[in-house]
C-alpha cells in the first residue's frame, strides 16, 4: 500500500504540487528518498528517524521507500520532512488513514519531535487554498498562513505528536490569527534636510510617478539622506501590492514570525555585490535584493563602484519587472518592480564639480568622464531624472528647518498617484500602473503635447540626440509633471523640466 501526502515546490514565488509517496514493504532494511531530491532533502530521513523516535514511535524493519512526485521537478529544503515523516505514521497506523487527505503539508523537523519554521508558507498557502486544500505548517509560520484566507483551514502544530493528538481528537488546536508587524521606528521626514531644494522637488517627482533617480555630487551633499526619505513620500502599498511583496520575502526568510508590514521595501546593497546577491541566483536560485526589493525602492550608493557586470543585469529588470534566472533543468521568474535610486560622486577624486578645484589626475572633464564612464550608457537611459546635488553650505545648516515635510510632499504625490491610477484603470491596465511603468504606445496618447510643447520636445529630440527610449521617458516625467499640478495636458512647462533633469545626467556622465 502507497500512502500520500500532498506538499508543494517552489518555482520562484510559485508553489507547485508534489505528491509525497510512502511506501513499506518487507525485504533490506532501509529508508530511501528519491525523486531529484537535493541534499537537504536526502537528510530529511535522519530528522524523521530522531523525531519519530522521540515522540514514541518505533520505525518498522521494513524497506521504506519515499518517492516525491513528479520525478523530473527539482526538490530543494527542508519542508518537506513534515510530509514525509506524517506519510510513514500513516503507513504505521499512526495516524488514521483518511486524516491527510484534504491537507497540503510542509514543515521541518527537529530532532525531538517539534516542527521548527520554513520558507515559502504563505506562497504554499495560497497554492492549498487554489486546490481547495488546508494547510499543515508550523507553528511560528502559523499567522503567516492565516493571511491565504479565512476558509483556509490552517493547523500549526508545535510537535508531532500535538498533531498526532489533534487527529485523535484529544486536543484541538487553534486556527492562527493573521499577525500584523509591530510598527517600526518612523520613517526619516524630508524636514530634516535643509538646503536642495531642488533634489527634494526630483524626490517628489520620482514619488509621483515612479520613476528612476540619479542624484550625482560631491560627499556630504545629503544624497543617502535624500534617498532614505523617498519611502516616507510614497503611498503606502495596496492590499494585491502588499500580498506580492509579503510572498517574496516568505519565500526569501525575510517574514519574522510570519508578520506581514505594510512598509515598502527599501533595499541598500553594498557595492560589492555580486550578481546573484544583486538579481537573484545561486545553487538554489534565491531571489536577489532586486526581487526583494519589489513595489518599493533600491538604492545603490556609490553607483560606479559596482561592477559593471552587475550594474548591467538590471537593465532587464528595470523594463520588464521580472528577473528571469535560468538553469539547466529549470527556469525561475521572480518579481522586480522596483523603483530604482543611485548615488555617484561626479568623481573619483569626488570634488570635481567644486569651483577652482584641479584634479590631479588631468582636466577635471575627463576625470569625471573616466569615473562615469563605469556606467554603461543604456543603464543611464533607464534613469528618467538626473540630478546635481550641490554641496550644502554653512548658511543653510543655520536655518530653522523646512516649513514642508514629508506630510505635505506625500499628499501631493498621492493625488498625482490618484490621477494615474483613475487614468490606467479606465485603459484597462493592471492595478498600480504609474507613468513609469506604462506601456510606451498609451503615453504616447496620455502624455501627446501641446502644440508649443510639440515643437519644443521634437527640437530638443534633435539636439540632444534622445533614444526613443529616452524620448517616451521625458514623455514620462512630463505626464507626471502635468499630474503633480492637477493638469489635464502636458504644456511646454512640463516638457521644459522634464528634459532639464535629462540634460544635466547628460553632462555629469559625459
Amino acid at each position: 500500500m502507497v500512502t500520500r501526502v500532498a506538499t508543494v515546490a517552489f518555482e520562484g514565488i510559485e508553489a507547485r504540487a508534489v505528491d509525497v509517496q510512502v511506501q513499506i514493504i518487507p525485504g533490506a532494511v532501509n529508508f530511501t528518498v528519491v525523486g531529484l531530491a537535493d541534499k537537504a532533502v536526502g537528510e530529511s530521513r535522519e530528522r524523521v528517524r530522531g523525531a519519530l523516535i522521540a515522540s514514541g514511535l518505533a520505525m518498522p524493519a521494513k524497506r521504506i521507500t519515499v518517492n516525491l512526485a513528479p520525478a523530473d521537478l527539482p526538490k530543494e529544503g527542508s519542508h518537506y520532512d513534515l510530509p514525509i515523516a506524517l506519510g510513514v505514521m500513516v503507513a504505521i497506523g499512526a495516524l488514521p488513514a483518511d486524516a491527510l487527505a484534504g491537507y497540503c503539508v510542509l514543515g521541518e523537523l527537529a530532532l525531538d519531535g517539534t516542527i521548527t519554521a520554513v520558507n515559502g508558507v504563505l506562497p504554499a498557502a495560497m497554492a492549498a487554498a487554489a486546490r481547495g486544500l488546508g494547510l499543515i505548517c508550523p507553528a511560528a509560520t502559523g499567522p503567516e498562513a492565516a493571511w491565504a484566507g479565512g476558509d483556509l483551514d490552517v493547523l500549526a502544530p508545535r510537535s508531532l505528536i500535538q498533531l498526532a493528538n489533534h487527529f485523535k481528537g484529544t486536543q484541538v488546536m487553534a486556527r492562527p490569527v493573521p499577525a500584523v508587524a509591530a510598527p517600526g521606528a518612523p520613517l526619516p521626514d524630508l524636514r530634516d534636510i535643509k538646503g536642495q531644494e531642488g533634489a527634494k522637488r526630483a524626490l517628489e517627482i520620482a514619488a509621483a510617478g515612479g520613476h528612476n533617480l540619479l542624484f550625482n555630487g560631491p560627499p556630504g551633499a545629503g544624497k543617502s539622506m535624500l534617498a532614505a526619505r523617498l519611502p516616507s513620500i510614497l503611498p503606502p502599498l495596496t492590499p494585491r501590492e502588499l500580498l506580492a511583496v509579503s510572498m517574496i520575502q516568505s519565500v526569501a526568510g525575510e517574514l519574522k514570525e510570519g508578520r506581514l508590514s505594510d512598509r515598502r521595501p527599501f533595499r541598500q546593497p553594498h557595492h560589492s555585490a555580486s550578481m546573484a546577491a544583486l538579481v537573484g541566483g545561486g545553487i538554489n536560485a534565491r531571489p536577489g535584493e532586486a526581487s526583494l526589493a519589489h513595489g518599493g525602492v533600491l538604492f545603490l550608493d556609490e553607483l560606479p563602484e559596482f561592477t559593471p557586470q552587475v550594474l548591467d543585469s538590471l537593465r532587464q529588470p528595470m523594463e520588464t519587472g521580472e528577473i528571469m534566472i535560468a538553469r539547466a533543468n529549470h527556469r525561475i521568474t521572480y518579481p522586480a518592480r522596483f523603483q530604482l535610486v543611485a548615488a555617484m560622486n561626479p568623481c573619483r577624486c569626488r570634488q570635481a564639480l567644486e569651483p577652482g578645484y584641479a584634479c590631479r589626475r588631468g582636466p577635471n572633464e575627463r576625470c569625471m568622464a573616466q569615473y562615469g564612464a563605469r556606467i554603461s550608457g543604456p543603464l543611464l537611459d533607464r534613469i528618467d531624472l538626473r540630478i546635481e546635488v550641490a554641496a550644502v553650505t554653512a548658511a543653510d545648516l543655520i536655518l530653522p528647518p523646512p516649513a514642508e515635510g514629508s506630510r505635505e510632499a506625500a499628499s501631493r504625490v498621492a493625488a498625482a498617484r490618484d490621477r494615474q491610477t483613475a487614468r490606467y484603470d479606465a485603459a484597462g491596465l493592471a492595478a498600480g500602473t504609474t507613468n513609469a511603468t506604462c506601456p510606451a504606445s498609451l503615453i504616447e496618447r496620455v502624455a501627446a503635447p501641446d502644440a508649443d510643447g510639440a515643437a519644443l520636445i521634437r527640437t530638443a529630440a534633435e539636439s540632444m540626440r534622445l533614444t526613443a527610449r529616452g524620448f517616451h521617458r521625458t514623455l514620462r516625467v512630463a505626464r507626471t509633471l502635468a499630474d503633480l499640478d492637477g493638469e489635464p495636458t502636458v504644456r511646454r512647462l512640463h516638457l521644459a523640466e522634464a528634459l532639464s533633469y535629462r540634460g544635466r545626467g547628460e553632462k555629469a556622465a559625459s
